[in-house]
This record gives C-alpha cells, sequence and structure tokens, in this order.
C-alpha cells in the first residue's frame, strides 16, 4: 500500500541557552492517500511542531520523513519550497490572503511559484474557485468576503496544484460554530473526492469530522483511532 505519509521515529529538540527541549520524543506515523486525519492535543502537546516537519517547515532533529515516496531529509531550502509547493496545500486559521489582490489572484498564487503559463493559471485557479462553491466572487478582494468566504479562498489555493496532501491548522479557529461547520461540511466533501487532509484542532467537535483522530501528550502520539 502506497503511502502519501511516512514519519519513522521522528524528534524534534529545540535549544534555548543552555537548556534543551525536546518536542517531538520519537513520533510514527503513515498516512494512506484519500484519508483525513485530525490531530489534537493541548498547548505544547507537539502537534503543532509535528505539522511544521509535516509541511516542510521546519526539519527534524533525527528521524526520516517520506513524503509522496520522496525522502525530504537531505534536501535544501530550495528543494524544500519546491516540494511543499508542488506536494502539500495549505490552509491556516489567519487565512493569509492578500487583502489588495482578488479572489483569483490569490488562488493563483502557488500556480506563479510553480511557472503555470498566465493562461493556465487562471482555468486552473476558476475550476478550484468553483469546487469551493466561489463561483462569481473571483473578483472580490478578501475585504468583500466573509470569514468563511475568504477561509474557501483559502481552501481552493490549496487545492489549485492539486497537491498530495492538504494541511490545515486550526482551519476554523477564526470562524463563528454555524461557518465552522460549513467549512469543515466542505472539508468532508473535497475528502470524499478523494483528496488527502491533515488537520491540527483542539476542537473536538471539529476533529469529529475526520476519520481518524491522533491525540498527542508531551511530544508523543497516546492516541489513534478511527
Amino acid at each position: 500500500m502506497n503511502r502519501v505519509i511516512e514519519l519513522s521515529d521522528i524528534r524534534r529538540v529545540f535549544t534555548m541557552g543552555d537548556q534543551q527541549f525536546a518536542a517531538l520524543k520519537g513520533v510514527s506515523f503513515s498516512v494512506s492517500p484519500g484519508e483525513f486525519v485530525a490531530i489534537m492535543g493541548a498547548s505544547g502537546s507537539g502537534k503543532s511542531t509535528c505539522m511544521n516537519v509535516l509541511g516542510c517547515l521546519d526539519r527534524p532533529t533525527s528521524g526520516s520523513y517520506l513524503l509522496d515516496g520522496v525522502d525530504v531529509g537531505g534536501m535544501d531550502g530550495d528543494q524544500l519550497a519546491e516540494i511543499r509547493n508542488r506536494k502539500l496545500g495549505f490552509v491556516f486559521q489567519g487565512f493569509n490572503l492578500l487583502a489588495r489582490t482578488p479572489a483569483v489572484e490569490n488562488v493563483e498564487l502557488p500556480l506563479i511559484y510553480a511557472g503555470v503559463h498566465p493562461r493556465d493559471r487562471r482555468s486552473r485557479a476558476m475550476v478550484a474557485l468553483e469546487m469551493v462553491g466561489l463561483s462569481g466572487k473571483e473578483n472580490n478582494h478578501p475585504s468583500q468576503l466573509s470569514g468563511g468566504q475568504q477561509q474557501r479562498v483559502a481552501i481552493a489555493r490549496a487545492l489549485v496544484n492539486q497537491p498530495a496532501v492538504i494541511l490545515a491548522d486550526e482551519p476554523t479557529g477564526n470562524l463563528d460554530s454555524s461557518t465552522s461547520e460549513e467549512i469543515m461540511n466542505l472539508f468532508t466533501s473535497l475528502n470524499r473526492q478523494g483528496i488527502t487532509i491533515i488537520m491540527v484542532t483542539h476542537e473536538a467537535d471539529v476533529a469529529a469530522y475526520a476519520g481518524r483522530r491522533m491525540t498527542f501528550k508531551d511530544g508523543l502520539i497516546i492516541d489513534d483511532t478511527n
């Protein structure tokens, strides 16, 4: 069975002055294509550090990480940036949209970095906006969109490169409960279409949408249930 994510004995130690702090203490798990995984845990449990490793934003101190079959351990900064852009789609709590840029151009950003031709960029961005239910809003700026619509633009941007995995970090953290439900239903629908999603959340009702829930505590996985 091919795995889209394979972490093996991942450790991450931070040095602060003469103190060392182990944020991850030997984490191993794999994720198959099409899974929807929620990562939970209290503040300081290691879940955010794990997400940063998964997103190739931070390097583990030791252990191995295979992303879509590629060992990212020996990659330099440029190679990591390229694999991030090709293989990963990111959705953040704060949306991270460019305020003065219409929705369709926000969605096109990963394609610009990937060197896609402008004409193809526009058509792919429009398809992604349609996938998240925002047809007709492509020329709206973020200030003209509700919080839920802004997060949909962010999800379209994450989808546009057809990544191997979408990484969502507290994607409902800035949304009210009914909008959160709307966004989680969208994630569920995308997952049913075969998109692999890994999401960090501290909210049990949000995690309940995922087919698999992992709980971190003190840098270790203490629970992993389907």
